[in-house]
């Protein structure tokens, strides 16, 4: 044992981390031999000071460098300079993702921080244990083992923070502010913090709140609409996948290639000529009826809009029903046939075996998928989009630019893409949106065996 490890005591225990607390890589430069991590430690905090401390192009050290512009813009979101011209006045929005990115950064940088702290105190528990600082070896070979999972996740931990976190605290945000047309559009004018404004906009009922009213009637749909159009495409791919692995039938491959087309064609082109077909003047479909003798008025398909809910579940079953013939087929084949050999010595017919056998396997194996299914309708932008637009147009429609058949998605695309842009409102219904999704996807993700056993 060398002089200087015959010197190790416990004082370093509590003196390493409290350096470190005072100046990140302190306690591991002066006191844990640990030279190059501790290099690294003081780096980062130099920056972090140097960006902190120093404003862009000088060297007067004034506390007033980006990170600290950048957190000030988040906080007032600029300020009013009506003698410049518009480029060169604040942005509100340009500040707010700006701050956002910097928050992320001292944070990460926090986290830094406090591990720094604990790796001093770690690093120095080892050392007294084992009565002697590391060598060289041994150190190299700790990194290696240790440091190697950090390594290999900081990159995505980092991606994750800015382009996942960042977007959802910035959408998030919005719903707090006035972002808004005409009045609230930056470079020309500013965009203020306004609290829980927007949601008592949203939620308060009265009698002079159209904003209230159209979110019940969109939401009451939404919730309608998914349910309806999960189970009836669920409903309708179960009876084609049960009628077609019937021995009977002949050429099953073949009625079963015709029945996926719907699906293998884009949704967008299948909609849009649906949208021909159900044209309430010059479609085909009420055109053929009328000639037909079976109807004398046309069926307003599309513009009534009780008739337009439905005509959308009716078409979505045509669009969506051949994806879940293909699921109940492809867990139909796994169950052994023994069961149905069974069941027919027990008497039961067809219905019986279905209700008994079928129904309960496929449903426990295809139910994660059923949730998620029903998740995914919640959000289904395209077959509203495509077929109705959100239309027809109801009383409340012209103030909020909310239609019959508009579901959340669809209305939160309106009141950004249309004029005026209400962005404020639409970060709203985007945080209800993602409140009510993410249950769905928390449970189907711990349903799966990787989360369960931590391994595929």
């Amino acid at each position: 044992m060398s002089r200087q490890d015959a010197g190790i005591n416990e004082q370093i225990i509590k003196k390493a981390p409290i350096a470190s607390a005072c100046f990140m890589g302190l306690g591991q430069i002066l006191y844990l031999k640990q030279y190059l991590r501790g290099a690294v430690f003081a780096l980062l905090e130099l920056i972090m000071l140097f960006f902190t401390v120093f404003e862009s192009g000088t060297f007067i050290p004034n506390f007033r460098g980006p990170i600290v512009k950048s957190l000030v813009g988040l906080i007032t979101l600029g300020d009013p300079k009506p003698d410049l011209p518009v480029k060169l006045r604040d942005h509100s929005i340009f500040m707010l993702v700006t701050g956002l990115i910097v928050l992320i950064v001292v944070v990460l940088y926090v986290a830094v921080y406090v591990f720094n702290i604990k790796d001093a105190k770690a690093s120095a528990i080892q050392i007294v244990e084992k009565k002697r600082f590391p060598t060289y070896t041994e150190t190299r070979n700790h990194i290696q083992e240790a440091a190697f999972p950090y390594i290999g996740l900081t990159p995505v931990v980092v991606l994750l923070a800015f382009f996942t976190v960042v977007p959802l605290l910035f959408s998030a945000l919005v719903a707090f502010t006035n972002y808004s047309s005409p009045d609230h559009i930056p470079p020309n004018n500013l965009v203020d913090w306004v609290g829980f404004e927007n949601f008592r906009t949203m939620f308060t009922a009265s009698a002079n709140n159209s904003w209230f009213s159209a979110f019940g009637r969109v939401a009451a749909w939404t919730v309608i609409w998914a349910f309806a159009s999960t189970l009836t495409c669920y409903a309708v791919g179960m009876l084609f996948a049960v009628v077609l692995v019937d021995h009977r039938i002949k050429i099953a491959k073949v009625f079963r290639t015709i029945f996926i087309l719907p699906y293998a064609i884009p949704t967008m082109l299948s909609l849009f000529i649906w949208q021909n077909l159900l044209n309430g003047t010059f479609g085909p479909i009420n055109r053929t009826l009328i000639e037909l003798g079976l109807i004398s008025n046309p069926i307003p398909w599309l513009s009534d809009p009780n008739m337009a809910r439905i005509t959308l579940i009716l078409v979505n079953i045509w669009i969506g029903f051949p994806y879940s013939m293909i699921l109940v087929t492809s867990n139909m084949t796994a169950i052994p046939s023994q069961l149905y050999e069974a069941a027919i010595i027990d008497g039961a017919n067809k219905w019986n075996q279905f209700k008994s056998i079928t129904l309960p396997l496929v449903l426990f194996q295809t139910m994660p998928l059923l949730i998620m299914q029903f998740a995914g309708n919640i959000n289904n932008f395209g077959a509203v989009f495509f077929l109705t637009a959100g239309d027809p147009k109801v009383s409340d429609t012209i103030t909020t630019q909310a239609g019959a058949t508009d579901l959340m998605i669809s209305w939160i695309y309106k009141l950004t893409m249309n004029t005026p842009n209400m962005y404020n409102l639409a970060s709203v219904l985007s945080i209800l949106v993602f409140i009510v999704l993410v249950p769905f996807a928390v449970y189907n993700f711990t349903q799966t065996k990787s989360f369960k056993d931590g391994e595929l």
